[in-house]
């Protein structure tokens, strides 16, 4: 089995997922213009294991194949759903299980959904530091989408769609750069 190169990664617990399907979504057209394999998983991906553990090592079989794909990965698209200001507390615990150097200098795309604006700015600021402790290189554009930028779960609001598209490019340059990213360890 090929592994993913372009891996996602949402917050949410939940089914159907408009998250998800949006992470999803942004995975599958960097992959497909890039001609590199993709894929997205969410919470409800990594099973009971996850809420009881406090290690890696700690997670059954499946929640460990999803957590090495995310720190393989060649880029991280990211995001979650909005509750009271924040991503889910499920969200950050799995991030609690990664060392520290796991995500140093990967490219990670930084996106968020809530029901409106009031919640803008989570991938500033609960998103972007969350990555910058673990030294990602979050990319410039952040996406952030309400449920009127939907129909049906799928994005179709112009503004988001270019909002999508400029990240997408900015993906595809970290991409073709081929240059390594990641940080010597010291």
């Amino acid at each position: 089995m090929t592994r993913a190169r372009i891996v996602g990664f949402s917050g949410n617990i939940s089914r159907p997922s408009k998250t998800l399907a949006f992470v999803d979504h942004i995975v599958q057209e960097i992959g497909r213009r890039n001609g590199l394999p993709a894929k997205s998983w969410d919470v409800e991906d990594l099973g009971p294991s996850l809420a009881t553990a406090r290690r890696a090592s700690a997670l059954d079989e499946p929640a460990q194949a999803i957590l090495q794909a995310v720190t393989e990965a060649d880029l991280l698209v990211i995001g979650s759903p909005t509750y009271k200001g924040s991503y889910t507390g499920l969200f950050k615990h799995f991030f609690d299980l990664l060392d520290p150097a796991a995500l140093r200098g990967k490219p990670v795309l930084l996106t968020a959904t809530g029901g409106g604006d009031r919640h803008a700015l989570i991938v500033e600021h609960q998103l972007r530091p969350l990555f910058g402790f673990f030294e990602a290189f979050a990319l410039p554009t952040a996406i952030y989408a309400t449920d009127r930028d939907f129909d049906n779960g799928v994005p179709i609001s112009e503004p988001l769609l270019r909002r999508v598209a400029q990240a997408v490019g900015e993906a595809e340059t970290v991409l073709a750069s081929r240059a390594p990213l990641a940080v010597a360890a010291e």
